[in-house]
């Protein structure tokens, strides 16, 4: 191994030896500079390297490109990386923009606002299920936890893919039962007013917590990709200013695309995100590979050694089941939080309204399953291509690198972008890389966002005002227009929320979200549609009660009082150190809130005394053959 070849990818013991020379080899020993090193901890005597190629954002900007003049126009703080980013950004948002007019003009009713018309078939259903599953937290941050975690940070690969298993034989039984909301199922056979209402909360709940989560994560992300979380300036804007303009440009573009284009805008939306998001992943992950000459243990030996971790790296334990000297009851916990994360990640996904009321988009239960088919496919394609890109940020950025940009790694896989493309390509290969991966990123909150608000701003106005308050006569204009007014309104508020959650962790609010989803809405689900003797009663108990217990769970865990840093003795809960009402001692309550949202639901039912056993007949055959659902 050469000199250059050591520095950069460190001696590695045993087969994986001659594996990592011939990868980093592949990288370092080129005409140009030598790539950094990967690691932090220098193994071997090595000469001094080549002069490092200067990084994406001071690169001067050239006349001759316009993106390069705007770079050097907007400051030497706005590189060239930076002034891409932003057209792509804006090509982005044009293009959706000119999508949402066109639906706007055949957006004519309740079922084209609602559900697209139902004309969208199987093929550009499972695109837009791709789209809004794969959010900005499986792009950025199962790479970024993988890049910092190992091992541990891929169970959530293997937990958010998992969940399909479990959507796969409910997307038919749930197209066949419902027309536009979650609600339309449970309220086919109970009292239709109080059915409604207790799925409305749970929507909304739900909704809001993962809109706020996605709005503060761009937020956050525009910050680091611009230079501004260590002290920076953007056009005279600090990193906290940059954060709520992005926030309320978010949440404007959020309003627009639901209100002026429903259903259809929102999936061609999703369609546009999910073609862009694994176009962009593959070919990360392809140049990655190719660093390595495609040879997964050179891959994963660079990994571990530039992680500071060695072996452990690539073996359980490193975040999760962290098995703690002389004291076994926190060991415990520790393994039980794991199964609580794994618990909400898998049972949270089924019950997820924004995902529900996509099975809705299609003619029928079979074009709902054979969606769900083609979505398992591409999201089990995605995250099979997430360990190369973590473990690719770990072995040519460095975990204490990545770590140092942002102690969560959400910004693994734009630092790995940056160095690809300066390896591959030289600085102007850096520019647009990381460029293109900002874009998607952003792309990504985007679409999201967007089927979240029309997922509770539809609750709204279909279960609230049209079944309650219009006791389920309202005409469709109406109800349509209420639509519209809810999306401004979700909107404004979650931009409220999220410019007063700035510095709290997005992925606690997606943690919260999906075990409200698991708690509060499986037990309705389920129960509904496989069990005799529930009713009314039994929704209540169930929503309101997992509802209740995951949000209280929650508050007595230390994600929100009582953690602090063994070592410097930093607090690291969201509420102030003098405050402490740690109780539970896990991070995640859907271990307990799922089983105690099924049992309120099964207790409520046995509780009361009613009983329509036609009617459940009727939803299983309809369930199973989808006859009469339109006429609801």
């Amino acid at each position: 191994m050469s000199a250059a070849a050591a520095a950069a990818g460190g001696a590695v013991t045993g087969d994986g030896t001659a594996a990592v020379a011939v990868g980093v080899a592949a990288v370092t020993e080129t005409p140009a500079a030598a790539a950094p090193p990967a690691s932090t901890v220098p193994v071997a005597p090595a000469e001094p390297p080549a002069a490092e190629a200067p990084s994406a954002s001071t690169v001067p900007s050239a006349a001759a490109d316009p993106l390069d003049a705007l770079g050097g126009a907007l400051g030497s703080e706005f590189g060239v990386a930076h002034a891409w980013t932003v057209g792509l950004c804006a090509l982005f948002v044009l293009v959706t923009l000119a999508v949402t007019v066109r639906a706007r003009r055949t957006t004519r009713g309740a079922v084209d606002f609602y559900a697209g018309g139902r004309g969208f078939s199987s093929t550009q259903n499972g695109l837009a299920l791709t789209g809004d599953y794969l959010s900005a937290a499986s792009f950025l941050g199962i790479a970024g936890m993988i890049s910092l975690q190992g091992y541990d940070g891929f169970l959530y690969s293997i937990g958010f893919l998992a969940a399909w298993l479990l959507v796969l034989p409910m997307a038919q039984l749930v197209r066949n039962t419902g027309r536009f909301t979650m609600a339309d199922l449970p309220a086919f056979r109970m009292n239709r007013m109080r059915v409604r209402l207790a799925c409305t909360v749970s929507t909304v709940t739900v909704c809001v917590f993962y809109l706020v989560a996605q709005m503060v994560g761009a937020g956050a992300l525009v910050a680091v990709l611009l230079g501004l979380h260590d002290g920076g300036t953007f056009l005279g804007m600090g990193a906290e200013q940059a954060r709520t303009g992005v926030i309320v440009l978010v949440g404007v573009l959020m309003i627009v695309y639901v209100m002026y284009g429903g259903m259809k805008a929102a999936t061609w939306l999703q369609i546009i995100k999910a073609v862009a998001l694994l176009a962009a992943t593959g070919l990360l992950t392809a140049l990655v590979l190719a660093l390595f000459a495609f040879d997964p243990r050179a891959l994963l030996g660079g990994a571990a050694e530039a992680s500071g971790h060695g072996q452990a790296f690539l073996e359980p334990g490193l975040r999760f089941g962290v098995e703690v000297s002389g004291d076994p009851a926190r060991t415990l916990f520790n393994k039980l939080d794991l199964l609580s994360l794994g618990l909400a990640l898998v049972l949270g996904t089924v019950a997820l309204p924004h995902i529900l009321i996509r099975f809705y988009t299609v003619p029928d239960g079979r074009a709902a399953r054979s969606s769900v088919n083609r979505t398992i496919v591409m999201v089990g394609a995605f995250y099979l291509m997430t360990p190369a890109l973590g473990f690719g940020a770990a072995a040519l950025v460095g975990s204490e690198r990545i770590a140092a940009a942002d102690p969560s790694g959400n910004t693994a896989v734009p630092m790995l972008a940056e160095e690809v493309g300066r390896l591959t390509a030289g600085p102007a290969g850096a520019a647009v890389l990381l460029a293109l991966v900002s874009a998607v990123a952003l792309a990504t909150v985007l679409a999201v966002i967007a089927s979240l608000t029309l997922a509770s701003s539809s609750s709204i106005a279909h279960d609230l005002f049209g079944h309650i308050l219009m006791w389920g006569r309202p005409r469709e204009s109406q109800e349509v227009g209420v639509a519209r007014l809810s999306a401004c309104v979700i909107g404004a508020v979650a931009v409220v929320l999220a410019v007063r959650a700035q510095d709290m962790n997005a992925a606690f609010l997606v943690g919260l979200a999906f075990a409200v989803a698991a708690a509060a809405n499986l037990p309705v689900i389920v129960l509904t549609m496989f069990w005799r003797r529930f009713n009314t009663r039994g929704v209540e108990w169930g929503v309101y009660g997992g509802l209740s217990a995951t949000l209280l769970l929650m508050l007595l865990s230390p994600v929100m009082s009582g953690r602090t840093d063994p070592v410097t003795g930093e607090n690291l809960s969201v509420l102030p150190a003098w405050i402490d009402v740690q109780l539970f001692p896990m991070e995640n309550p859907a271990l307990l809130a799922v089983p105690f949202g099924f049992a309120c639901a099964v207790v409520g039912s046995l509780l009361s005394p009613e009983r329509d056993t036609a009617r459940f007949t009727e939803l299983r055959v309809r369930s199973l053959t989808g006859w009469g659902v339109e006429r609801d």
